[in-house]
């Protein structure tokens, strides 16, 4: 593409080269633009109506957007025009977006971006089943998405999720506290097979029937977080060590019925756990104890 023709503004010098001058294909989208922060982009639009036109030219060939670069709060206006003519997207992170992001604002961007393959939608509380729907359904290479802390998502949501998005691999679920152990076990059973991370934090609701499933129904889990999750125990834990070979991580914290026994399988195994021994957590307090921390020796 050639840049438009623009007056200079004043006299060129002979042999003067100005930045619109070089090719913007070849050099100034890949070697230059692509560079620099959204933010400045938004403010080099505004210099010329040939910076506008790059700068539009770049914004469309975009393969990963994150709103966190413009700011920690970007304006709706900001947003439209920023991603209004991108539909090559694989990467969307929205969270700052989160008090005013709205299906209007969303719908529109998932359906010209079918390539998206992790989508972050954290605390965006304004959002509805309407625009998940669209997101599995346009969207079928979903590989990572994060629902944090959105209390709109509900267990018919979960499901269509699950139906329609075979290469799903990393969900955060965290806060979602509509979700049931219904709901985590038809995801279990439908998507099971490729799920590696997976977090359920700080949802009262599950409980050890939905962490069996899961142990049963993913072979490939490496990480699994259920802080908080009052209802499970250990039952649930010991299901997951025997049938869950690849796990790496495991976050308990808070999970008052999930006794050490049950955690000392994959403690041997080498799986992280954000809980410590009750040996270890004994020394800890002996040693914050006045008198005891010159005698106690914590690699016992």
């Amino acid at each position: 593409m050639e840049p438009p023709m623009e007056p200079s503004g004043g006299e060129q010098e002979p042999g003067a080269v100005r930045l619109l001058d070089l090719p913007w294909e070849d050099v100034l989208l890949p070697h230059i633009l692509s560079r620099v922060p959204l933010r400045q982009l938004l403010r080099l639009q505004r210099v010329s109506r040939a910076f506008r036109a790059l700068v539009q030219l770049h914004l469309a060939g975009l393969r990963r957007f994150d709103a966190a670069q413009v700011g920690p709060q970007i304006p709706r206006a900001a947003l439209a025009w920023l991603l209004r003519d991108a539909e090559g997207l694989q990467e969307l992170a929205l969270a700052p977006c989160h008090e005013w992001l709205s299906d209007e604002d969303l719908v529109p961007v998932l359906t010209r971006n079918p390539q998206l393959r992790s989508v972050a939608l954290a605390g965006c509380g304004q959002l509805s089943r309407r625009a998940l729907g669209a997101l599995a359904e346009g969207c079928p290479r979903l590989q990572r998405l994060s629902l944090a802390h959105c209390d709109w998502v509900d267990g018919l949501a979960l499901r269509g999720l699950a139906d329609r998005c075979p290469a799903l691999e990393e969900l955060d679920l965290t806060a979602c506290r509509q979700l049931k152990d219904e709901a985590i076990v038809y995801l279990a059973q439908r998507r099971g097979a490729g799920l590696r991370s997976l977090s359920l934090a700080v949802n009262a609701n599950v409980g050890d029937a939905a962490v069996q499933e899961l142990a049963r129904n993913c072979p490939e889990l490496e990480h699994l977080d259920l802080t908080g999750c009052l209802r499970v125990g250990s039952d649930g834990v010991r299901t997951l060590a025997e049938y869950c070979p690849a796990l790496r991580s495991l976050r308990v914290r808070h999970c008052h019925h999930v006794a050490e026994p049950s955690l000392s399988r994959l403690r041997k195994r080498g799986v992280d756990i954000d809980v410590e021994p009750p040996l270890h957590q004994a020394l800890v307090l002996l040693q914050d104890m006045a008198g005891f921390a010159p005698f106690v020796n914590l690699q016992v």
